[in-house]
Order: structure tokens, then C-alpha cells, then sequence
């Protein structure tokens, strides 16, 4: 499903720089948009409700980056090594909900290299990630960096 999350709102007595006080948007994209069919309606959706407000403020918006969305076999051995791994880290299947992200990257280095890219994640989805207050419990990372281990192992083990 789409999304919208403000991100970077600050109090005007900051010490970042200057553009650093403002909110930054994040939108989770469904499958088959792109930015360029997103962007004017957000835009216009966020104008419409700023003009409700009647405020004294003014809004600007800004597109600072984006990108296109990314999707891959979960079929392929890359993803059946990572859910291998997995299962032998966390005596579980993983929940494979298409959850997004913010690494654009990924679906560049698919299409530049004609590979099959796998986020293999280490975090909770509460960690805050990009935040202020981002973190990665201890635990995460002990039981991430075994996870990593195994899962190159399971690569090993399908490519051998």
C-alpha cells in the first residue's frame, strides 16, 4: 500500500543547517507508479490541506530525491538461500511483505548488472531507521551478523 511519512521536523532553534529544520516526506510508492506520476499529486494533495489551514506560514515543496520502485524474484536461490538462513537463525520463516525502503540503489545495480539484488535485513521494523533516534539493538546486530554468515553459507551450498 502507499504511504506518506514526515521526516526531519525540528524546532527552529536547530544547529543543523538551515534546510535541515524543514519536514522531509517520504512516500512509499505502490509497484507499478513512478515518481513523476506520484509527485504532482502529492504535491497538490499537500497544497490543498496546507491551504485549509489557513496558515501565516508558507510552504514550499521540494523534491530532493527519489526513486523508482523495486521488486524481485522471491523464487530466485538468492532469496530461497536467504530464507534458509533465516529459518536457521531465527527458527522461523520470514514475513516476506514487500516492506519498502529507502535505497534506490537497488534497482540500478539490478538493471546495470542483470543480477537478482536481496535486502537481507537486520533490524526491527520500530528501529527508527533514517531518524533521528535510529537504532539497532545489540541483539539485532549479534543474531544480523550470524544471519549474514548463514546466508552465504546457503549461497555456498546452492552454487557449489
Amino acid at each position: 500500500m502507499p504511504s506518506l511519512s514526515l521526516h526531519g521536523i525540528e524546532g527552529a532553534f536547530s544547529r543543523r543547517r538551515r534546510q535541515d529544520r524543514h519536514p522531509r516526506v517520504r512516500i512509499g510508492q505502490v509497484l507499478h507508479s513512478t515518481p513523476e506520476k506520484i509527485e504532482p499529486l502529492v504535491v497538490q494533495y499537500v497544497q490543498q490541506e496546507f491551504a485549509k489551514l489557513k496558515s501565516k506560514n508558507k510552504l514550499k515543496i521540494e523534491n530532493l530525491h527519489d526513486g523508482r520502485p523495486w521488486m524481485a524474484d522471491w523464487k530466485h536461490w538468492n532469496y530461497e538461500a536467504a530464507r534458509r538462513a533465516t529459518e536457521a537463525i531465527y527458527k522461523r520463516s520470514p514475513d516476506l511483505t514487500r516492506e519498502g525502503g529507502s535505497i534506490p540503489v537497488t534497482l540500478t545495480f539490478a538493471e546495470s548488472l542483470g543480477v537478482n539484488v536481496l535486502l537481507l535485513p537486520m533490524g526491527r521494523g520500530d528501529d527508527g531507521a533514517h531518524s533521528t533516534n535510529e537504532k539497532l539493538d545489540r541483539s539485532n546486530f549479534i543474531e544480523g551478523s550470524k544471519l549474514l554468515g548463514t546466508y552465504l553459507y546457503e549461497v555456498a551450498a546452492v552454487k557449489a
